[in-house]
């Protein structure tokens, strides 16, 4: 029975640590939204704000890698000229 009992109080500190923590995501999300609102207010294009959050996530070589195969697939389509030959 005593073991019953520290698994449920340890169950229930997990759960209550999830919950403090979810109430904490929420308002970091909705800090990060005013943010995005006050940069669009003043002129800023979001989406592509949003784009240089996520690619500065990216390591150097993960982001080279990206936009290589961006420029080839652009390129493909002819949305772009042609990659040169050194």
């Amino acid at each position: 029975m005593a073991e019953e009992s520290v698994a449920q109080d340890q169950l229930r500190a997990f759960i209550e640590r999830i919950e403090r923590m979810e109430e904490e995501k929420a308002a970091i999300a909705a800090d990060i939204k005013e943010i995005y609102a006050e940069a669009k207010g003043n002129g800023f294009d979001t989406k592509v704000i949003r784009e240089i959050v996520r690619i500065r996530k990216q390591d150097a070589s993960e982001r080279q890698e990206h936009e290589a195969i961006l420029e080839l697939y652009l390129s493909a389509l002819g949305m772009v000229a042609a990659p040169s030959e050194d």
